[in-house]
């Protein structure tokens, strides 16, 4: 019997402040306002946090499996990898966050990844200061 992905998929808007510049983690909201601090977000207004992610993906990704995390925008992708943890929490109602490091709160949606948000293609980061942009962040575990 073939193993069926499991998949979810969520939506994000741009906004000017969005730089992407943090080093070892990088994070999709569903707060509609991001101030200059916060160089970790690439996407604002997202439809889904942690806690809205289905039970099927949240069991796959606490099995501690490969998570490939595809971002779209406007023709441009770009591709990360990381993994679960039998840890992580995924209640956050407003975020997810994906982190280079091991380091795990409810926001955390995988870990030990190899790419931060100042590590994605600047091309799809530049359309992002746009609030009219829309991003499509395709996220599937892999067996």
């Amino acid at each position: 019997m073939e193993i069926k992905p499991v998949k979810e998929e969520i939506i994000a808007y741009g906004h000017p402040n969005i730089t992407a510049n943090h080093k070892t983690t990088f994070e999709i909201t569903k707060e509609e306002n991001l101030g200059k601090e916060g160089d970790c977000i690439i996407g604002v207004k997202a439809n889904k946090a942690c806690k809205d992610l289905s039970e099927e993906f949240k069991n796959g990704l606490k099995e501690g499996k490969k998570v490939e995390i595809k971002i779209e925008v406007e023709g441009i992708s770009d591709k990360i990898i990381a993994f679960g943890s039998p840890a992580l929490k995924l209640s956050d109602e407003k975020s997810i966050v994906i982190r280079k490091s091991d380091f795990i709160d409810k926001r955390t949606l995988a870990i030990l990844a190899d790419k931060a948000a100042c590590d994605i293609k600047r091309e799809i980061i530049e359309k992002m200061k746009n609030p009219q942009t829309k991003m499509r962040i395709l996220l599937e575990i892999k067996a």
